[in-house]
């Protein structure tokens, strides 16, 4: 069973050597995704409620071009430029898991890319 790499135009495009997303069987595999929009290549604002919400919905529309939704979530990876901004990063991120919210890890990282506040990545599960 060969992988197969996932790419849209509606997120932004990996900034390294590495893709978007890998599909391995009926687990994919989406890397961070830093909040640019896509559009304009810059981030929506300075606010962490901006940055998560675009970074959300770059992992929808990764997961959308590869046939699956935000329920097909298993597990997050949250990376926070301040952990003191995780209350309001959490209040974005419950608009897009509301039930049967998928597993999370969330912490502080000395620097994100292009000092970015936020960076979200995520492992899905199709059938």
């Amino acid at each position: 069973m060969s992988k197969k790499c996932i790419h849209t135009e509606k997120a932004p495009a990996a900034i390294g050597p590495y893709s978007q997303a890998i599909q391995k069987g009926n687990t994919i595999y989406v890397s961070g995704q830093l909040p640019v929009d896509p559009s304009t290549g810059n981030f929506p604002s300075d606010h962490i409620e901006d940055q998560t919400r675009q970074s959300l919905t770059n992992v929808k529309e990764i997961l959308q071009q590869a046939g699956a939704t935000l329920e097909d979530v298993v597990k997050t990876t949250v990376l926070l430029q301040d952990i003191g901004d995780f209350t309001a990063m959490n209040g974005v991120y419950a608009e897009f898991f509301k039930e049967e919210c998928p597993a999370r890890a969330a912490f502080q990282v000395a620097a994100l890319p292009k000092g970015a506040k936020v960076e979200i990545e995520v492992v899905a599960v199709v059938d």
